[in-house]
């Protein structure tokens, strides 16, 4: 069975707030936080609506009086969403993605946009918030997405595209060279968040598996996946014995969170799936997100990207950049596919709230790589 994949007009809607009110408090706030004098003004530039389907992202130039004359800058604000704003994670720990982007950045050669101040208390615009430079450049669109045509990626040339791909695996290589990640970047272990398991991989899993629970027993849509749960059972009775070298996982590793220029990565974007794993889970989830828009592209009769991004084409330049051989991806690749079905879940949820959908009556047919996802399990026995 296969599901409709997302029509040209669907939305996204992340927030309720006002932008306008937003500025005027951030102005408000800046003026305590900058030396006196400063006399801020916030000038909201919009949101980031075709990529990202969690935090809220906001552009925004601010112009301050530094030394005796008025300068602007360009930034970007990162706030926590709302508890009824249907958030897709339980929890929003902004403070540990602030952490990870400042060390990421300091620690490696990778692109990671400078982090600036921020307010974790909640106090200024209900939840917590930090603003980080904004680069300027492009991004492969998620909706619609870039491979279904019409887009600067897909209209490239074969060169330009493959300089990209090995260029923004070397981003995953970077990170996870970044030495001692297991004692640097600790407070990331799901452990810390009462995540349990006696191996790092293990504890990874009882975080998917938390975090399904809280998606489908929500009080806005809750609704149980017998997919996903077959899944989840599969990877539990299958968990690898040992994950491998502990490194820093960026978390939502794909192109679409990257800001390039010239085809070459200029901006490393939305940290709220950082953690601690082995790092077949950023390969995978790279080479997964991009399958996910092939299945939807095929459904649609599209000619897609197939050449881009293949399983062995992600392995083999990230073999060449870290010197590092991968271990079996399949385990990872289950894990990829039941976490796509959990966010998904949720973003239903939120677009039911919002009015942009209604609730439908089979839960599972908000999971867009549902036909996939079901052969998959099918192919490991599940």
């Amino acid at each position: 069975m296969t599901q409709a994949p997302p029509p040209p007009e669907m939305t996204f809607q992340k927030s309720g707030r006002d932008p306008a009110a937003i500025g005027t408090v951030l102005a408000e706030w800046l003026a305590t936080a900058l030396p006196p004098g400063a006399d801020p003004e916030v000038a909201i530039l919009g949101g980031i609506d075709a990529n990202g389907l969690s935090s809220e992202t906001v552009l925004l130039d601010v112009t301050s009086t530094v030394d005796g004359w008025r300068q602007t800058k360009a930034y970007v604000l990162r706030v926590a969403p709302r508890p009824e704003d249907i958030p897709v994670f339980a929890t929003y720990d902004l403070q540990a993605q602030y952490d990870a982007m400042r060390l990421a950045g300091s620690l490696s050669s990778v692109p990671v946009p400078e982090v600036g101040l921020a307010e974790m208390s909640g106090l200024v615009l209900g939840t917590p918030f930090f603003l980080m430079e904004r680069v300027e450049g492009v991004v492969p669109s998620d909706v619609m997405p870039y491979n279904f045509g019409d887009s600067w990626l897909f209209d490239g040339s074969a060169a330009d595209r493959a300089a990209l791909q090995k260029r923004s695996v070397e981003v995953l290589a970077g990170l996870h060279a970044i030495p001692d990640a297991a004692s640097r970047f600790a407070f990331l272990d799901p452990a810390v968040a009462d995540h349990p398991g006696e191996t790092l991989i293990a504890r990874n899993l009882a975080k998917t598996r938390a975090w399904y629970d809280f998606a489908s027993s929500a009080e806005e849509w809750g609704g149980r996946s017998p997919l996903v749960e077959r899944g989840l059972a599969w990877l539990e009775a299958n968990l690898p014995d040992d994950g491998g070298e502990p490194v820093l996982c960026w978390g939502d590793a794909r192109i679409g969170n990257i800001i390039y220029r010239d085809f070459a990565p200029v901006a490393v974007l939305d940290w709220e799936m950082v953690g601690l794993g082995p790092r077949e889970m950023d390969v995978t989830w790279m080479i997964f997100a991009h399958r996910i828009f092939e299945d939807l592209a095929a459904m649609l009769g599209l000619p897609g990207m197939p050449d881009f991004l293949t399983a062995d084409d992600v392995r083999d330049a990230y073999v060449a950049a870290s010197g590092v051989e991968l271990g079996d991806l399949t385990w990872h690749e289950v894990h990829a596919a039941v976490m796509w079905g959990v966010i998904y879940l949720r973003i239903a949820a939120r677009q039911i709230h919002f009015g942009e959908i209604e609730a439908p009556e089979d839960p599972e047919s908000a999971l867009y790589h549902r036909a996939m996802f079901e052969a998959m399990l099918d192919e490991v026995g599940a």
